[in-house]
């Protein structure tokens, strides 16, 4: 049993009911003395110094020893592993995504929103400490699901999103924004947007450079994807025949992208297809390996079961020498 603690300390006190049953054990026993009529007091003289007659106060002895045991009981005993300390990595992540319209663009399979779904939560596998958190952008920035380790959950939620769920158009800025205010509050050594976006920004109240200027006030480290081919791109649009495949020019502010990432001592990425995207997920995760120190305990095991096994040992022991060996003689 290592570290052995009790839960229920206060039971304890109990103990001092021990106290008046030993005076009153000492006090019976004194006065307790039986008179015999004896036709010749030999056997007495020889018997004086029997030991029988100290190893009857085991009986006592064990009666007080099973009550202790009992007392033990009730206390709850526990036992706990030492403490161990390991060093682990662990960053806060929040990945700002774009979802506009463009994003469904076919130069990635099957298009670029859910390619960059794909390696995001495959990224999100390989960093089962981390706190990561979703903000998705368009017209509009929203926060499909804060800060969390419930991965499980994240991903899900990653999976719900889809283009078209909020207001058309791309707010770099205001999705910067957004996850910057998620992370400012954080006590990580390190924080990290990953925002990823295949456009340029036409709309939203607050410009991309001044979000960019928000997290490096607040220690946030910015990693920018610009996602899409160079030049053309292929794109489904709606016509009255239905759903045709049309090539669409790639506008992508890498200026700015760029920009981004100096003023937040980041990097900027440019993924041309499923595999480069891939890569750069795995390029970020070798740059983000904080070190962080955490604590394991394991969980508290019940001890009783030794306790209540000595005790009714002991218990066994008493009736049986009370029964055989020191048996009184009406």
């Amino acid at each position: 049993m290592n570290n052995l603690i009790f839960v229920n300390k206060e039971y304890f006190w109990l103990l001092l009911i021990l106290i008046p049953m030993i005076f009153w054990y000492i006090f019976k026993k004194r006065n307790s003395q039986a008179t015999i009529t004896f036709s010749d007091t030999k056997n007495l003289i020889e018997g004086k110094n029997n030991i029988k007659r100290y190893l009857r106060h085991i009986i006592f002895i064990l009666r007080i020893s099973v009550i202790s045991l009992l007392i033990i009981i009730l206390a709850r005993p526990q036992s706990i592993n030492k403490q161990q300390e390991e060093q682990t990595e662990g960053i806060d992540i929040v990945i700002a995504l774009d979802i506009s319209g463009s994003m469904l663009a076919q130069d990635f399979k099957p298009n670029r929103l859910e390619a960059s779904k794909d390696v995001a939560i495959e990224f999100i596998s390989g960093r089962p400490l981390d706190e990561i958190g979703l903000i998705i952008f368009s017209g509009e920035s929203y926060t499909q699901c804060p800060l969390t380790t419930d991965h499980v959950r994240l991903k899900n939620l990653f999976e719900e999103v889809k283009q078209g769920i909020i207001e058309d158009g791309t707010a770099i800025g205001v999705g910067l924004a957004n996850a910057v205010n998620r992370l400012k509050d954080s006590k990580a050594v390190s924080k990290v947007v990953i925002l990823l976006t295949d456009g340029v920004s036409n709309v939203g109240e607050i410009a991309p450079l001044t979000a960019a200027d928000l997290a490096a006030k607040y220690g946030v480290r910015v990693y920018t994807i610009g996602v899409g081919k160079n030049g053309y791109a292929p794109y489904p649009v709606q016509t009255i025949f239905g759903t045709q495949i049309q090539q669409v020019k790639v506008e992508i502010d890498e200026k700015t992208l760029r920009k981004i990432a100096e003023k937040t001592d980041g990097q900027y990425f440019r993924a041309t297809n499923n595999n480069k995207l891939k890569e750069i997920y795995q390029e970020i995760d070798k740059l983000e390996k904080s070190k962080i120190q955490i604590k394991k305990y394991s969980i508290p095991k019940e001890e009783y079961w030794i306790f209540a096994l000595i005790a009714g040992i002991l218990l066994i022991l008493e009736i049986t020498l009370k029964l055989t060996v020191f048996r009184n003689i009406p």
